[in-house]
């Protein structure tokens, strides 16, 4: 056994040790009306707060970073009482126990599962106001019980978060930043927030008038130093390095947005400053990111095309959909008129890329790049494309109608679609010899 695994055998049976509750538990916390058991040679050892509490004459008191007191009350040298720890939530409680105990821990909340200030279905939160509030709670609570690894833990995660969280968000780690001393994360938010792009007035609704002025006076800075670089006579050249930094700081503006699922907010930059959802390709980010619900609020606008061609391969949003293999996003896509014939530059329409998907399930088990790919998922993403190739084919009066193309049979039907199945994989190959490269997302 290596000294690695000999560590994380270590950890996990201190970790064990927590999650066992009461198995030699010496003293109990109270937290948001849960009893939570620990053990006090532990805790005193991994943090400077509980040592003085359990070992010095006077338990410590103050105050937490928000103002209110983080409370635990009870006698030191009893061990029947329980302790009532309040001003600090039971999830982060258990995170800064579980730190305690084991060394480490995840701080970021768990895929999928439903959080608050996240109404989005489906989120990973990876960035999401809830993943953010939980970081900076566990850093508050770090700071004040003496965990500083914990803490640097933390303040590394909120600047992994900040870069595509909401500006709302990134405006709370920067006061969070400010107040914790943590000047790097301080660093990297105010620059954010600078180059946001908005007016002063805007941002003393959320900041001190003293950042406010900070912020300013980074924006200053920075405009500035871009002008010196500039040679005099290349002023035009300047102006276009200028506009295209307010394009990129737009369509940085446009996907956090859309992360936080703030339609409304991308409706005034489109007409307020101008933005062009084609250009920054709005529909193809939010179908690769975002959740159908922001996807079809983002075609009801009106404002962007759904069936622009993106990059050098010509992707349009139904392609990017067909190769995610997601019915939801297909869906809505043809629901707003998304062409299912339209040609990538290679000539591959969203059906060819069904097609050769579920050739590649029949006849090899597995599709590339989709290891957990769900089949009943690829015959409903196929059902719905060729439906409408079809329809579409009909309006068009076309003589080779979609419809003479044999749906393929069902996914879990193996012994009886073995004949469909090779006669429709030869002709995907007469239709492409060169068979579509799946998720090959270079637009």
């Amino acid at each position: 056994m290596t000294l690695e695994d000999s560590l994380r055998t270590l950890s996990l049976d201190y970790l064990n040790l927590l999650i066992n509750g009461q198995a030699f538990s010496d003293v109990t916390f109270s937290v948001e009306g849960r009893l939570v058991h620990a053990h006090r040679c532990i805790l005193a050892a991994r943090s400077l707060f509980f040592r003085k509490y359990f070992c010095g004459p006077d338990p410590p008191s103050g105050l937490d970073p928000s103002g209110s007191r983080i409370n635990l009350v009870g006698s030191p040298g009893s061990r029947s009482n329980v302790i009532p720890v309040n001003s600090v939530g039971y999830e982060v409680f258990l995170l800064l126990l579980q730190f305690l105990y084991s060394g480490q821990v995840s701080i970021v909340p768990q895929k999928h599962e439903p959080r608050p200030n996240c109404g989005e279905r489906g989120c990973w939160h990876t960035h999401c106001t809830s993943a953010v509030d939980l970081a900076l709670d566990t850093l508050a609570a770090a700071r004040y019980f003496g965990v500083e690894q914990l803490a640097m833990l933390t303040q590394k995660q909120l600047a992994s978060m900040v870069d595509k969280a909401s500006i709302e968000d990134v405006m709370k780690v920067l006061i969070a930043s400010r107040k914790q001393d943590m000047h790097q994360l301080w660093t990297t938010c105010s620059h954010l927030v600078a180059k946001s792009g908005l007016p002063p007035e805007v941002l003393a609704k959320h900041l001190p008038i003293d950042v406010v002025a900070k912020i300013e006076e980074l924006r200053l800075k920075s405009s500035i130093a871009r002008r010196s670089l500039m040679p005099h006579h290349h002023h035009h050249l300047h102006d276009l390095t200028a506009a295209a930094d307010l394009e990129d700081q737009k369509i940085r503006g446009m996907k956090r947005a859309l992360d936080s699922s703030d339609v409304e907010l991308v409706k005034l930059m489109v007409m307020g400053e101008g933005l062009n959802l084609n250009e920054a390709l709005a529909l193809h980010y939010a179908v690769e990111n975002c959740s159908r619900e922001v996807v079809k609020a983002l075609l009801e606008l009106g404002a962007a095309d759904v069936n622009y061609p993106a990059g050098p391969a010509g992707k349009t949003p139904l392609h990017i959909a067909a190769e995610m293999v997601s019915p939801d996003m297909v869906s809505v896509l043809l629901d707003h008129h998304a062409d299912p014939n339209v040609r990538t530059v290679d000539g591959i329409t969203p059906l060819d890329i069904l097609r050769t998907l579920t050739s590649d399930f029949l006849f090899k088990g597995a599709v590339p790049g989709l290891v957990h790919i769900e089949p009943n998922k690829l015959r409903l993403c196929l059902e719905l494309v060729q439906s409408a190739a079809s329809v579409l084919s009909r309006e068009e009066g076309s003589v080779n109608a979609t419809t003479s193309n044999p749906i393929y049979p069902p996914m879990s039907d193996e012994h009886n679609s073995s004949h469909s199945s090779q006669r429709d994989h030869h002709a995907m190959s007469r239709h492409d010899p060169t068979m579509y490269r799946h998720h090959s997302h270079d637009f």
